[in-house]
């Protein structure tokens, strides 16, 4: 990482790159990690910073915690438990969480950039359904996968009106809910355009609607739908009965979400309670999935 006066402000920034605009100016003793932290004075504006200050956990008291959080995230662990094993408070949790989702999508963002020169040829989507606070709320998560590799794309979180037996139970308590989930799928086809060959082919089970959103953004694309199957477990509806199943990364890949977040598991009373909780747990998953669970695996 490359030092600097953390100054916007200082003339430093638009002086000869090869000479040296600061210099050492001793250390500090950090107690929350027992690291000594070197200072730094600039030679033009004089102000005194630390090599921590340029760091994005800059101030933060339980930096050393972050890791740790983040694997226990990704691993079936709820918040509240994470707390509790973590010893320290929710809301410190709930802060950490938001830190860790922001650098996630950075790291997303800097990872799919690199896709852009090499564009990929086969796409996999479709929409994993859960909720926010009550299955009277639902959710749909996009969601878009490389299907060698296994390695998300990207996704997105649109609500959604229940269905089935809960539809007249969910008007009557909480009134229409409005139906965003082509909203998501224009956002997702959209986000994906750099990254996606033109004549790229893209594979989904036989939804009605996909088709005319793809073609928005994808107009020489090719489009293979796949018939839909039951599940092999009852209420799992991701990993299918026996057989050769077309869309295996991208139903092995939901599977694999359930299994890891605490808030998609089948059975659980860890609920989501926010749209935007949801989303920063998935940012969180999604680069411990492409970068661990999927590392073996190359576009």
């Amino acid at each position: 990482m490359k030092r600097q006066c953390p100054d916007s402000e200082c003339s430093a920034k638009n002086s000869d790159p090869k000479k040296r605009s600061f210099v050492r100016k001793g250390r500090y003793f950090r107690r929350s990690d027992g690291q000594w932290i070197p200072r730094y004075q600039c030679r033009h504006c004089h102000r005194m910073f630390s090599s921590a200050a340029l760091l994005p956990n800059f101030r933060q008291k339980k930096r050393q915690l972050n890791h740790r959080l983040d694997l226990l995230l990704v691993s079936g662990v709820s918040r509240r438990r994470a707390a509790i094993l973590l010893k320290i408070n929710r809301k410190t949790v709930a802060r950490k969480v938001r830190f860790l989702a922001e650098e996630a999508r950075l790291e997303q963002s800097a990872w799919l950039e690199t896709l852009s020169s090499r564009p990929i040829s086969k796409v996999q989507f479709d929409d994993l359904e859960t909720s926010e606070h009550t299955k009277c709320k639902p959710l749909s998560v996009a969601l878009a996968v490389e299907p060698k590799s296994r390695k998300i794309l990207g996704f997105q979180v649109s609500q959604m009106p229940a269905r089935g037996h809960l539809a007249e139970i969910a008007r009557r308590k909480y009134g229409p809910r409005p139906d965003q989930r082509g909203q998501g799928w224009d956002a997702l086809f959209s986000s994906l355009k750099p990254i996606v060959a033109p004549d790229a082919e893209w594979t989904s089970d036989e939804n009605p609607h996909y088709p005319r959103y793809l073609k928005r953004h994808h107009p020489n694309a090719r489009h293979n739908t796949k018939k839909g199957r039951r599940g092999c477990v009852t209420g799992q509806g991701e990993l299918k009965r026996g057989g050769f199943d077309p869309l295996f990364s991208l139903n092995h890949t939901c599977a694999m979400l359930r299994a890891n977040l605490n808030r998609l598991f089948r059975r659980t009373w860890c609920t989501t309670k926010t749209r935007e909780g949801l989303i920063d747990h998935l940012s969180i998953y999604v680069r411990y999935h492409n970068q661990v669970l999927t590392s073996s695996c190359a576009l």
